[in-house]
């Protein structure tokens, strides 16, 4: 990804402002993907084909994943040592789900979709704040 692709994204050059508005909307999303992984294990469950156990574990690691991530955003200057720990957990997430699909899970053409799809909005992320940390350096 390029830097001029990286500030249409941000709409500012600042790559401390960059981060911050990356990580929010990370913790948004992933907070946001938690609750209703926590509120609705049962349904969600069965309609992705995953069970409600897996779903309700890890909605529960999500929620509190993304209050990380938010509290990380609204630092001033986020330490690079802890974006770094979000980089590489949005990336271990991303290999975890691609290899659970391939290995054990059996989910419906639905989860069959969401499982890479959510997976590549988390590289995204990933991608997007290892770039703008690097940037910052």
């Amino acid at each position: 990804m390029s830097a001029t692709l990286l500030t249409a994204l941000s709409r500012t050059t600042e790559p401390q402002t960059t981060l911050r508005r990356f990580l929010a909307i990370d913790a948004v999303v992933t907070t946001g993907n938690g609750l209703v992984y926590v509120a609705a294990s049962g349904p969600v469950g069965k309609f992705l084909g995953v069970g409600s156990t897996l779903l309700l574990g890890l909605g529960v690691l999500l929620v509190l994943f993304g209050g990380y991530v938010g509290y990380l955003a609204s630092r001033p200057q986020p330490p690079a040592f802890a974006v770094k720990t979000v980089v590489e957990v949005n990336v271990a997430w991303v290999v975890a789900s691609l290899v659970s699909l391939v290995l054990w899970l059996s989910p419906t053409a639905v989860g069959t979709v969401w499982i890479p799809v959510q997976a590549a909005l988390v590289a995204g992320f990933a991608a997007i704040q290892y770039l703008a940390l690097r940037a910052r350096a």
